[in-house]
């Protein structure tokens, strides 16, 4: 099994987190190692998949908390496992409770206050960066939970990358130019950066901010891409949660 662990987390020993990746039990094609239900896998085959996987972080699949994840700008606090509802972002001061999102060109971001002991995690597609969940998330975590930018730390997870990412005109034109490259009358989008600028003019440092260049439609036999694979692809699911030590 294959999981992506950034090296931001990893001198957090408090920490654990994984990013799934194709690479995991033998399955058949098209999904391989999908963790995502709502894709049209064998169920039966998702399960045993989330098991090995949280497993393999140290993590129970009944202490992890999911989302119905609908390109919205809903926050949601979470205090136990399981579906918590429709929301883009969940937030949690708890220990040994994971945080899940599925990706598959959308960008993830996953935040750890190291000082108040809290953790995040986001689902940022267009709509959602548009709707601003990212800073909706930064403010719930200040306001509610007393968190202060400088303290945390962020990882923007592997996403499609911007020479993949073509957006029509009434969407292009809802970002700033500076995340727009026009090709060939194509407009490009880069929603990564966009996250980023936004991390940064809300105070988090730039040297607590690590952004994933692995690019989900560019890396077939590693990343699932929408984009790419059409209603085909899997999942990937990245999880954060902290345990007390």
């Amino acid at each position: 099994m294959l999981i992506i662990k950034p090296q931001i987390f990893c001198i957090y020993p408090e920490i654990v987190f994984g990013f799934s990746t194709k690479i995991g039990k033998a399955r058949p094609l098209p999904y391989n190692f999908n963790l995502s239900f709502s894709v049209g896998d064998d169920e039966s085959l998702v399960r045993e998949n989330r098991e090995n996987y949280f497993k393999t972080l140290g993590l129970e699949t009944d202490h992890i908390a999911f989302q119905n994840q609908v390109h919205s700008d809903i926050v949601t606090c979470v205090k136990k496992g399981g579906n918590c509802g429709e929301s883009d972002a969940m937030i949690t001061d708890r220990y040994n409770l994971g945080l899940a999102v599925v990706s598959a060109d959308c960008t993830p971001i996953f935040i750890y206050d190291k000082l108040n002991k809290v953790i995040a995690a986001v689902h940022s597609g267009w709509r959602g960066t548009k709707k601003n969940i990212l800073f909706k998330t930064l403010i719930e975590l200040i306001e509610h939970l007393g968190s202060n930018a400088e303290n945390l730390i962020v990882y923007i997870g592997a996403s499609i990358c911007q020479k993949y990412y073509e957006v029509g005109r009434e969407v292009a034109e809802l970002f700033n130019k500076k995340y727009l490259v026009l090709q060939n009358d194509r407009y490009l989008l880069n929603i990564s950066h966009a996250n980023y600028d936004i991390l940064v003019k809300f105070g988090v440092r730039k040297e607590n901010i690590q952004c994933s260049l692995l690019c989900t439609k560019e890396l077939s036999n590693l990343l699932y891409s929408y984009r790419r694979d059409g209603k085909f692809s899997g999942r990937s699911l990245g999880v954060i949660a902290m345990r007390q030590i």
